[in-house]
């Protein structure tokens, strides 16, 4: 029996969830992982945990909600298979059943991710033959799965087309190259010191992308400056190099990362930050003019709330006293799926009648809008660095506003708009 089994069987009162990638992570180098359907689970970062339980209400609608934090364990099956499994904190055993699990199993039962739909191993009722051929068959697509990123992760900008009649959502949780490759270090990290430590502490976010079918992130790594005061020589001369070699230095703002879907192709296209890091500033307009267009044509409806959301951030944060948010990013998220869409001039009926796939073949005849209706988030990310006088142990303590990320949504602000009225809108 693996150690996974082992543990639910010593602590049966308690719930084990089996955390998996979390597929739509497109930045940043912390594990973020799937705790289920609307909360992830990263590493718990102290200073990053005293800014959600500190932060200022009028910030809470731009970043996730906080949810809690949980303790995880490293544990490794006797095929050698790693897992990561979140249980709550001794004395604390009401926080996994607080947040909705409305798709985990029983306490009796472990999650286990596969490369299909969630699969669920008992640990009375599974046959021992059974649960041999499941481990061989996961083994086996691990590690085709495992040859496959190897040679995703060396590219910067990645093309992948999906089958037409693939679901592109489901295609969408396999081949996010990033997020895999955070995931994989995870593992190995904490693989490495499991003899010494096999008991860490996450923090439950909510997750942003819940709410779409095909998410659409944009990862924007945001400032003029990355490093943290508590930084040493080494970190923050390297952190400075990356921002006078990039679009930090002149726009305050660069990409760290995205994943859009294009309709027009059929393809999902993925950037990471190292290609990120190395465009001008019209290479950073370019991308973001990217990552509204669908492959047809450019998604016009999402740069008005876009810019309006923005605009909302912006004055927040110039009314907070001290705080500097040094290597935090903002997220910029929407549905890459499409929706029906009719002329312009149609009536109300039509707009009920018509089908996706009618409005697909007549493409071009006449102006079109899209049906639905279409949203946008914005949302700031990461706090591990951040500061703010309120904490009181910083040898440094800073005046009046973070000028860098006030500056780096300016210039976003400017972008869009720039976009926004060179398509017409």
């Amino acid at each position: 029996m693996s150690p996974a089994f082992r543990a639910m069987d010593v602590e049966p009162r308690t719930k084990g969830v089996l955390l998996e990638p979390f597929v739509h992570q497109v930045g940043g180098h912390s594990c973020v992982l799937r705790f289920n359907e609307t909360t992830l689970c990263k590493p718990l970062v102290p200073r990053e945990h005293q800014f959600y339980e500190t932060l200022p209400a009028e910030m809470r609608k731009f970043t996730p909600q906080y949810k809690g934090v949980v303790s995880v364990r490293f544990e490794e099956d006797e095929d050698r298979n790693l897992c990561l499994i979140a249980y709550p904190l001794k004395g604390d055993h009401g926080i996994v059943d607080s947040v909705d699990n409305s798709d985990c199993e029983p306490k009796s039962k472990l999650l286990r991710w596969t490369n299909k739909k969630h699969h669920v191993l008992e640990t009375e009722k599974s046959p021992k033959d059974w649960v041999r051929q499941h481990r061989k068959e996961e083994k086996m697509k691990s590690h085709k799965l495992e040859e496959e990123f190897e040679w995703l992760k060396k590219s910067e900008v990645l093309y992948y087309s999906v089958e037409k009649k693939g679901n592109v959502s489901s295609q969408l949780k396999h081949y996010n190259p990033w997020s895999m490759k955070c995931h994989q270090q995870q593992l190995q990290r904490m693989k490495e010191n499991a003899k010494h430590r096999n008991q860490y502490k996450f923090i439950l976010l909510e997750n942003l992308t819940s709410r779409y079918e095909v998410p659409c992130v944009l990862d924007l790594k945001m400032g003029t400056r990355q490093h943290g005061d508590d930084a040493s020589e080494e970190k923050a001369a390297n952190q400075i190099r990356k921002c006078q070699q990039s679009t930090s230095a002149v726009i305050g703002v660069r990409v760290c990362g995205m994943q859009v879907y294009q309709a027009g192709s059929g393809q999902l296209m993925f950037m990471n930050k190292y290609h990120g890091r190395k465009l001008s500033v019209q290479g950073f307009k370019e991308a973001l003019f990217q990552f509204f267009h669908n492959g047809r044509y450019l998604r016009r409806e999402l740069l008005g709330p876009v810019l309006k959301k923005l605009a909302e951030l912006k004055a927040i944060l110039e009314r907070q006293e001290s705080y500097r948010f040094y290597s935090s990013s903002l997220l910029v998220i929407y549905d890459g799926k499409e929706w029906p869409e009719v002329a312009l001039d149609s009536d109300a009926e039509d707009l009920e009648d018509l089908s996706e796939e009618s409005a697909d073949e007549s493409a071009g005849a006449y102006a079109y809008k899209p049906i639905g209706t279409s949203s946008v988030d914005v949302r700031m990310i990461d706090f591990a660095h951040t500061t703010c006088r309120l904490y009181g142990e910083d040898s440094v303590v800073h005046e009046g506003q973070d000028a860098g990320y006030i500056f780096g949504l300016q210039s976003l602000i400017d972008i869009v708009t720039e976009i926004s009225e060179e398509s017409g809108e």
